[in-house]
């Protein structure tokens, strides 16, 4: 781990800039940020890093994830929750993730109250990947797709308890996922329109049409798409029919083989203008086979590689999945090309989320950005050009450089 920002010139067989994938490329850092990229040689001035045959795109942002190394979000004190984003920012580092949203699940109004209080603090929190703010996932969801939500905490729409999660993320609420056929929910979407967060559809019975007055409203978003909604019909759309045929709406996809299949997740990168990948990591992700863990108040355990509630094989509970995973799942399994699945890790999540300053390797940029090995494994990741992850040492000294 570097406690400086790299000052050096970094050479790579492929760089994954907004124009496509170069190679041979270089990328010049300074001050934390990118100063120069470009393809061919690179300059002889400055001290120079080189990377051989590994590949430089841009970090991961990963805008859903609850948890990771046995770390979850949700918690019972501010302080808990902060530590806890600690940890889990931590971990995603290791699999190139430079930038998340610590994403919350349905609890009790005081739980939710200290844990996004925590999530705020956790901002301002360095040596890790950068905390971008609060996904609230519930607890406005359809019972009837709760999924591995703890149904008990799910709730009608309050506005005094809007009015609440707005001043406790003072300005920081950046993803809400509800259901828009609930009562109240088309007063809610605005409210939250206005107070510039992003309205996500998710956990749902909403039809296609109910989907597409969201939309209409002001969502611009739609949570693990397939996933606790309304299957895709031919007479049925439903709302991945939606978010399928919006343009300006973004897609979230897991992508570990387990949620959605491979040939679905095809389709869903082919058809949608903005997929976006998510891990929607459970507390049990990077934690052995057979290991407990919590996801809210619910206990779920790791078998046969993914993450299903303790009491209920069944039901997927979160993932075990990190975003190099998800990178390699799109390539491996699905057939996407790599400059799409990275663009659908790093720079597709960051606009979204209206950060442009991330997840693109361009000059004025942030240095945040992963360094891939030739299977697509993460070698190193810097955040602000700190290599705070460096397998090999190539970054930190033992390396070669020239």
């Amino acid at each position: 781990m570097s406690d400086a920002a790299l000052e050096v010139v970094l050479a790579a067989r492929h760089v994954l800039t907004p124009e496509g994938m170069v190679g041979p490329g270089w990328l010049s850092l300074s001050g934390g940020r990118i100063d120069a990229i470009g393809s061919g040689p690179p300059p002889t001035d400055r001290p120079r890093i080189d990377l051989r045959d590994q590949i430089c795109a841009p970090g991961f942002v990963d805008l859903h994830v609850h948890g990771g190394a046995g770390a979850q979000v949700n918690a019972d004190t501010a302080a808990d929750a902060r530590e806890a984003v600690g940890r889990i920012a931590a971990f995603h580092l290791t699999h190139g993730t430079t930038g998340l949203l610590p994403t919350t699940v349905s609890d009790t109004p005081e739980r939710t109250l200290a844990t996004v209080a925590g999530v705020v603090a956790a901002i301002e929190d360095e040596g890790a990947a950068r905390v971008l703010g609060v996904h609230l996932e519930g607890p406005w969801l359809a019972p009837g797709r709760a999924g591995a939500q703890d149904r008990t905490a799910l709730r009608g729409i309050d506005e005094v308890e809007v009015d609440r999660l707005l001043e406790a993320t003072q300005g920081h609420l950046r993803i809400v996922t509800l259901a828009p056929e609930l009562p109240g929910a088309e007063r809610l979407i605005d409210r939250l329109v206005a107070a510039q967060a992003i309205v996500s559809i998710g956990h749902t019975e909403a039809d296609y049409e109910v989907a597409k007055g969201a939309v209409e409203r002001g969502a611009r978003h739609f949570t693990h798409l397939f996933n606790a909604m309304p299957p895709l019909s031919h007479r049925r759309p439903g709302p991945v029919g939606v978010a399928l045929t919006e343009s300006e709406v973004a897609a979230e996809l897991i992508a570990d083989g387990l949620h959605v299949h491979p040939a679905m997740l095809a389709i869903a990168f082919a058809q949608s203008e903005r997929p976006i990948l998510i891990t929607d990591a459970s507390a049990a992700a990077g934690l052995p086979e057979g290991a407990m863990a919590r996801l809210g108040r619910v206990e779920v355990i790791v078998a046969d590689g993914a993450v299903t509630l303790a009491g209920d094989r069944r039901t997927l509970a979160g993932s075990a999945l990190t975003m190099d995973a998800a990178v390699r799942t799109m390539v491996e399994q699905a057939g996407v090309g790599l400059p799409e699945a990275l663009e659908a890790a790093s720079t597709t999540p960051a606009a979204a989320i209206g950060r442009p300053d991330l997840g693109r390797l361009r000059e004025g940029a942030a240095a945040d950005l992963v360094v891939l090995d030739e299977d697509l494994v993460v070698a190193a990741t810097l955040v602000g050009g700190r290599a705070l992850y460096d397998r090999d040492g190539t970054l930190t000294g033992s390396g070669s450089g020239t």
